[in-house]
């Protein structure tokens, strides 16, 4: 009734491709360099916000939102290692932060880093690591306690 197919499904299988493949692990380990290195950029913008009137150690934003420009440039280093430690031992590059922009930008940045560092936590709960799962844990801590204290402060 029907006659036969000559040719070659193009729904067969092509011959295994010479593309490598990574693992789930590797897979994960570069998703949460890129989540880590994307929150290094904003914390290296938040502390340069820091350290741009009065050299490092606190400037107040907007409605009494407290930035200290040490510890948040203690936690760009340690970032920067659990970066460094995922992808063989290279250190991420770091971008130049802004001259520009108003003190105003801390809360949007504060809330940017707060969601990155979600973010690298669910990554680092998937992968198993507890160094990078306490490191952005203890980020979104401080970023929620910085919002909390903005929002106490305009209350």
């Amino acid at each position: 009734m029907y006659e036969p197919i000559r040719t070659k499904s193009v729904h067969a299988m092509a011959a295994t491709p010479e593309i490598p493949h990574r693992s789930r692990e590797q897979e994960l380990d570069i998703r949460l360099a890129g989540q880590l290195t994307a929150l290094l950029t904003v914390t290296d913008e938040l502390h340069a916000l820091a350290t741009r009137t009065d050299g490092g150690a606190q400037e107040t934003g907007p409605a009494g939102a407290a930035l200290d420009g040490a510890a948040l440039a203690s936690a760009a280093e340690r970032i920067a290692e659990q970066v460094a430690r995922l992808s063989g031992g290279h250190y991420p590059l770091r971008a130049e932060p802004t001259d520009g922009g108003a003190p105003a930008r801390i809360e949007a940045l504060q809330q940017r880093a707060h969601t990155l560092a979600g973010n690298a936590l669910a990554v680092a709960t998937s992968r198993g690591d507890s160094a990078a799962m306490n490191l952005a844990a203890e980020r979104m801590e401080a970023h929620t306690a910085a919002l909390r204290d903005r929002d106490l402060a305009t209350a």
